[in-house]
């Protein structure tokens, strides 16, 4: 997680808020850059966050995306 706040050039806690739900809609601008640094596309990370709780992943969204947010 660190590395990834580092790369992204947020700090670790506000990462941890953002993670956590403590910061329940963080800026355009940070979620661009830590989507950057998990080399996911904007749109694989709108996806995620646009479906129903439990509906199937859009196929443009990628396999992997929700390992990588995950991480």
């Amino acid at each position: 997680m660190l590395d990834v706040a580092l790369a992204a050039q947020v700090s670790p806690e506000t990462l941890r808020k953002i993670e956590s739900g403590r910061v329940a809609t963080p800026a355009f601008p940070t979620i661009a850059a830590i989507a950057d640094v998990l080399g996911l596309s904007l749109d694989a990370v709108w996806a995620q966050i646009s479906r129903p709780e439990g509906a199937a992943a859009p196929a443009a969204a990628g396999r992997d995306a929700p390992e990588k947010l995950a991480s």
